[in-house]
């Protein structure tokens, strides 16, 4: 039973290296860019922090006589697909990148098509980068401890030539999330594994195992207890949730829908990075990685690393990746119904809208955002406005802009 669910059995420790050594990967600062290398790279990074960078004198390409020019509506070269612009969308150029959050992100991504890796490989070092840097603590070790404390991670990434998928959630110990995630992929027949015996899994395939808690994630633990455990996810149980700790007890008779709650959402609270890659044979390939949602009930496991939730990709069709409040936007699949859609003919731009859409009709004031991009570069976002939320950043590098770029839509 074991060989059936193992791929390169054989393979020696030092393959399984090789991985680590990928997902570790540091990419030159100037890599030269050779005929052979080029893409277009999308990445869906942090809505609180770039929010608060924008400011308000972002150009609108759609009002500007030089959009199509922006951003390469031409051929680019080494026969790297063009990059469309779809949508409402606007470039942050008065910003420089480097002192953008997450600029790194998209630059390891980027550099890793450039020096030749594969899009696969290349979404992988983007959100290794950011479980590494602990993208705006929504990402990696030291973030979003859960009720215990305790800090645990999401990840998922998926090949669009092949249709795999490699996932872990509620992954202890381990920093790297979405390298054990491709080493499900690369060396089981499994899609998704979860919790300890996810994390023994990746000890096995020569992970370090450590600990993911740290001073700041010790800290909010603390200060949220100190609040007798405000906010939290519980509804339905005695003590009342809403003004004491558990440990609590289910109640007899309950009440429908989700327990309501005061004040405006905590965009941090709820963030992913995101990553889709499209490669010059216009193979698509997508990635996420997260801690999930701070404070919540131990186990819990969002959208982030489930496939056509927190992100999907097709390579006869296009990709999508998602933000937000994962354990509504789940249950609508929208990575995966705006890949559909992109399918069937729909701009990016519109597949993203019709995205957020089907789930405002169930839930109009959810947190929440989508980016969507075709096989042809052509690509677009959109954002469900909510208090606190009016507008979805997230940056794309291509081979014409050669770095990454920020850009913003306005929320529906």
């Amino acid at each position: 039973m074991e060989k059936m669910c193992w791929k390169n059995p054989n393979v020696s420790f030092g393959k399984v290296g090789r991985v680590q050594n990928l997902v570790q990967y540091t990419p030159d600062p100037v890599p030269a860019v050779t005929g052979a290398a080029g893409g277009v790279t999308l990445c869906v990074l942090c809505v609180s922090e770039l929010a608060g960078l924008l400011g308000t004198e972002e150009e609108d390409l759609n009002e500007s006589e030089n959009a199509e020019e922006s951003f390469g509506m031409e051929m680019a070269p080494a026969g790297c697909f063009p990059s469309k612009l779809s949508g409402e969308v606007s470039a942050e150029a008065s910003v420089e990148p480097p002192e953008l959050p997450h600029h790194s992100v998209c630059v390891s991504a980027w550099d890793a098509l450039q020096d030749g890796l594969s899009p696969l490989d290349a979404a992988q070092a983007g959100c290794t980068r950011c479980e590494q840097e602990q993208c705006d603590g929504s990402v990696g070790f030291g973030g979003s401890p859960d009720e215990r404390g305790e800090t645990t991670l999401d990840a998922m990434i998926m090949n669009g030539d092949t249709m795999e998928v490699g996932a872990v959630a509620n992954l202890r110990r381990v920093k790297n999330a979405v390298g054990v995630a491709r080493a499900v992929m690369d060396y089981t027949d499994h899609t998704f594994l979860v919790g300890e015996s996810a994390s023994v899994f990746a000890e096995d395939m020569g992970f370090k195992s450590e600990d993911l808690s740290t001073n700041r994630s010790r800290d909010i633990f603390s200060q949220w207890l100190s609040q007798k455990c405000q906010p939290n996810f519980r509804k339905n149980v005695f003590p009342d949730a809403s003004m004491s700790c558990g440990p609590y007890k289910p109640k007899a008779k309950l009440q429908s829908g989700p327990r309501r709650k005061h004040g405006l959402i905590d965009l941090r609270s709820h963030d992913t990075i995101g990553m889709i890659v499209i490669g010059q044979n216009g193979q698509v390939a997508a990635a996420t990685s997260t801690n999930g949602a701070t404070n919540k009930v131990p186990g819990r496991v969002g959208d982030s690393p489930v496939a056509g939730a927190g992100a999907y990709a097709d390579s006869s069709a296009g990709g999508a990746a998602a933000t937000g409040q994962g354990d509504i936007m789940m249950r609508f699949l929208p990575s995966f119904l705006a890949v559909e859609l992109m399918r069937a003919g729909t701009d990016p731009a519109t597949a993203c809208k019709t995205a957020i859409s089907r789930i405002k009709l169930h839930h109009p004031d959810f947190f929440g955002a989508i980016v969507c991009a075709n096989t042809t570069g052509g690509y677009g976002a959109a954002c469900n406005r909510s208090p606190g939320f009016t507008e979805f950043p997230f940056m794309v590098s291509n081979s014409k802009t050669n770095k990454p770029v920020l850009q913003k839509v306005d929320c529906i």
